[in-house]
């Protein structure tokens, strides 16, 4: 369902002229400024009353198909007979106009507790807390303002949950994790769970207990069926500013730090440490007790196995640096013909 589906839906109406939306986003305004916005869209969905948004200008041909009143563009995009909103980031601007209609559409969850819920004794609840049905929250728990935490999640005892926080339904946070503010936590996930730690005896796997626990600074995101593991003695830890895709396993003591993402798929074994902005791309593995530094790419399906210097772009299964695993990938794509024009030589030697 499209942003403007979901004005449409609620009865509301709310509005903004074009002139309006210039000031929001500090852009520079071409065409008509009274011109009303209703709704957004993306640049093939978008109709008449809907705002959308083109930020690769190899997408040009786009605006003489769009429906769109108006677009959100990058500055020096010209058209003829569309209005424009030119900015020098289109996708941030338009995020932006998204927000103000999201805010104007959908209903905010109201306060309280439902009856459903169980909440034990010497759980401390703060101002304008939603709790919604079959939510269990076990003793010593304390859940911050203005927190929303919906159907059929299980918060443990002696949590810390900051304000603000957002927790879909079925989630499953295990006692003693620290979450801060303004935390969004997606469907599925498990945060605390016990970390895979086994030590052979005997031929048989005895398990290790896992008595640390999870550190979620302020304002990390968390995708679905996410899986963060508490740490051996110490806190697992997600660094503040955070984003995390859906499907990603963080094992125990791994420490991340601020401002990274972390693509969907991704594994990282316990105790690996993970600088400031570091991106890992889709299914990555990072074998544990390494170290990434600060603004380090690990690219898609790449395994490491060693530590990663900071400001490196690494890719390929063991990771090398990018151009080096490059000209391997090259080597390899040509290895049919080397081996056609060895098989040749072969031949002739064969018939002499």
């Amino acid at each position: 369902m499209t942003p403007t589906q979901k004005r449409k839906n609620s009865g509301t109406k709310k509005s903004l002229t074009l002139k309006e939306i210039a000031a929001l986003v500090e852009g520079e305004l071409v065409g008509d400024s009274d011109v009303t916005i209703e709704g957004v869209a993306g640049i093939k969905e978008a109709q008449a009353g809907d705002i959308t948004f083109l930020s690769n200008t190899k997408y040009l041909s786009y605006l003489d198909a769009t429906h769109a009143s108006a677009v959100i563009a990058s500055r020096g995009v010209v058209h003829k007979s569309k209005p424009l909103v030119r900015v020098a980031n289109p996708s941030s601007a338009f995020s932006k106009v998204i927000a103000f209609f999201l805010s104007s559409s959908q209903t905010p969850k109201i306060s309280g507790i439902h009856s459903t819920a169980v909440i034990a004794k010497g759980v401390s609840l703060g101002d304008g807390v939603f709790i919604g049905p079959h939510v269990v929250i076990e003793e010593g728990t304390v859940v911050g303002d203005r927190s929303c935490i919906e159907a059929n999640t299980y918060v443990g005892a002696d949590c810390r949950i900051g304000e603000e926080v957002k927790i879909y339904p079925n989630v499953t946070v295990r006692e003693q994790t620290e979450i801060g503010d303004r935390v969004i936590i997606h469907s599925g996930t498990i945060i605390g769970s016990d970390g895979f730690g086994y030590e052979a005896i005997d031929g048989v796997h005895e398990k290790i207990p896992q008595i640390g626990s999870v550190l979620i600074e302020d304002d990390v995101e968390i995708g679905a069926n996410v899986c963060i593991d508490r740490g051996r003695f110490q806190k697992t830890r997600i660094g503040k500013g955070t984003k995390i895709d859906n499907l990603v396993q963080i094992a125990h003591n791994v420490v991340i730090g601020p401002h990274c993402l972390l693509i969907s798929q991704c594994g990282i074994s316990g105790s690996t440490e993970i600088g400031k902005n570091v991106v890992i791309a889709g299914q990555a593995g990072i074998t544990g007790h390494v170290t990434l530094g600060d603004d380090s790419i690990i690219g898609a399906q790449a395994g490491v196995t060693k530590s990663v210097p900071a400001r490196s772009v690494v890719l390929g299964a063991p990771a090398k640096p990018v151009a080096e695993q490059k000209r391997l990938f090259a080597l390899i794509s040509k290895l049919p013909d080397l081996f056609k024009d060895v098989y040749e030589i072969k031949k002739k030697f064969e018939g002499k």
